[in-house]
């Protein structure tokens, strides 16, 4: 079973960025899907979730708006499509199947100038 997720950076404020999930070893497609991050010194949080078959979205406030989950059962993957980002979304990201426990190995997303 595994979890991968891609995409970090650096990015400027204000920028944008995508990161991808990539899930094997188990039927992607009839969980519900998250994406969680962790900034320095924090508990980690919920960033946004998306359910199984009907992609019904849910998000944080703080990323509402800004951001936007998708996935494709077809190719076991989840994206997190990442707008106007500020320097308080800094932190690693990481993919997660909360029915099955399933942690990615988190990705790092640094906002800067």
């Amino acid at each position: 079973v595994q979890l991968q997720e891609s995409g970090p950076g650096l990015v400027q404020p204000g920028g944008s960025l995508r990161l991808s999930c990539a899930a094997s070893g188990f039927t992607f497609s009839m969980y519900y899907m998250t994406w969680y991050r962790q900034a320095p010194g924090k508990e980690r949080e919920l960033v946004a979730g998306i359910s199984p078959v009907r992609g019904i979205t849910n998000y944080a406030d703080s990323v509402k708006g800004r951001f936007i989950i998708s996935r494709d059962n077809a190719l076991n993957t989840m994206d997190l499509q990442m707008n106007s980002l500020k320097p308080e979304d800094t932190a690693v990201y990481y993919c997660h199947c909360p029915g099955r426990g399933y942690w990615g190995q988190g990705t790092q997303v640094t906002v800067s100038s």
